[in-house]
């Protein structure tokens, strides 16, 4: 009876597995199918042949990646590896990575090359609605390997590494993006007078990073980019900041079905202006709240005087002298004169001994777009004042 009743069992078992097993397994075409759809909605078009699975994973093969607005004309992905997937609540999926294949592409003299391709922790939303984080694409990391652009045989780009981070929390993102070992050689420009220029300036090479830092918020639309900075030795670091708010999900939604109307219409001279017409529209819900360009000097700033002068028959330091005397008349002509004081101050102390330059931007309070617009059109002079802008050097 023993012997019956196991037999039972593992017939019972054997035919639960027999009917769950169909519902349980992945959708490899539909996973690509979400994929496509939640990139559509940025005019991003995805393809492919078939979509295998074995387990967790889902390789999609043919995938081809196009744009809306260029029909008949894609890059050629080949396939696609998806590892760790499972459906999420609601019929979308969560991959824990995606491997790219390897590029390898040559045009002409031309070649270019990517290794290591990955994307980790791959959200695909069931519903593309784009109306809540769970609505749209979203990923943890996105890397690489080398990258290359080679010319007759020369690499005249190169980048050790991409890593691009995105950190969701409850209030919106967190993003971060690193670009390592950046290194351009400009020993190969043609062009006479540029390459002497390069040479006196000793830009033959180049080797720098690029960093990004900011954040969203979902709600307020409030996005921060704190650091978008391109530091290069030798010659110096220039660092981007900026925080506006009025970037919501309702916007960037706004924005995509203005684009795709005017994309769908023929008339292209009256599609740019329907766009021009609707970006001014979605542009009144946008308010600044503050900006910053800031150059730390590594170098280039004294080389940059000496070659100038050289062209003119004179030395860095008269040069040096000249625009001092040269910047303020400049500034005259504009008619701001609290920020002409400032601009002749900064410059002044900034190439009698070249560290830092700023430029700023930050209100006492956060300024509607509009009421820029308005200023412009108005009283172009009054914007340095509605903006808070200041300039400084060395600090």
């Amino acid at each position: 009876m023993k012997h019956m009743r196991n037999f039972h069992l593992m017939m019972a078992s054997t035919a639960f597995l027999t009917l769950a097993g169909p519902a349980l397994a992945l959708d490899g075409a539909d996973l690509m199918k979400k994929l496509n759809a939640a990139t559509s909605p940025g005019g991003t078009i995805i393809t492919f042949e078939k979509a295998d699975v074995d387990g967790d994973t889902v390789t999609a093969t043919g995938v081809q990646v196009g744009l809306q607005n260029l029909p008949g004309d894609s890059l050629k992905i080949g396939e696609l590896t998806f590892e760790g997937v499972e459906e999420t609540e609601g019929g979308g999926y969560h991959a824990k990575t995606v491997s790219f294949p390897d590029i390898d592409r040559s045009q002409g003299e031309g070649r270019f090359s990517a290794k290591d391709i990955e994307i980790t922790d791959l959200t695909i939303p069931a519903n593309p609605a784009g109306d809540t984080l769970n609505n749209i694409l979203l990923y943890e990391t996105f890397s690489t390997g080398p990258i290359a652009v080679n010319v007759k045989g020369k690499d005249v780009l190169a980048i050790e590494s991409i890593e691009a981070n995105m950190e969701r929390n409850d209030g919106g993102l967190a993003y971060d993006a690193n670009v390592a070992g950046l290194k351009g050689d400009l020993s190969q420009v043609e062009d006479a007078s540029a390459k002497e220029a390069i040479e006196k300036l000793g830009l033959t090479t180049l080797d720098g990073t690029v960093t990004m830092k900011g954040s969203w918020e979902i709600e307020s639309g409030k996005v921060a980019v704190d650091e978008y900075a391109f530091d290069f030795e030798n010659v110096g670091r220039l660092n981007f900041a900026v925080d506006f708010s009025g970037y919501t999900l309702g916007f960037i939604k706004s924005l995509q079905e203005a684009v795709k109307t005017a994309q769908a219409n023929p008339n292209k001279e009256e599609a740019n202006q329907a766009v021009g017409l609707a970006m001014l529209g979605l542009v009144q819900q946008l308010t600044f709240n503050s900006a910053s360009i800031r150059f730390d000097d590594a170098s280039i700033t004294k080389k940059a005087l000496d070659y100038a002068g050289s062209q003119q028959g004179i030395t860095g330091e008269q040069l040096t002298q000249s625009l001092k005397g040269l910047v303020p008349i400049m500034m005259a002509q504009l008619n701001l004169p609290e920020l002409q004081n400032q601009v002749s101050a900064a410059v002044n102390t900034y190439l009698d001994g070249p560290k830092s330059l700023t430029i700023s931007a930050a209100p006492e309070k956060p300024v509607p777009f509009p009421m820029i617009i308005g200023a412009a059109m108005g009283a172009p002079n009054t914007i340095p004042s509605v903006l808070g802008v200041k300039v400084t050097a060395n600090d």
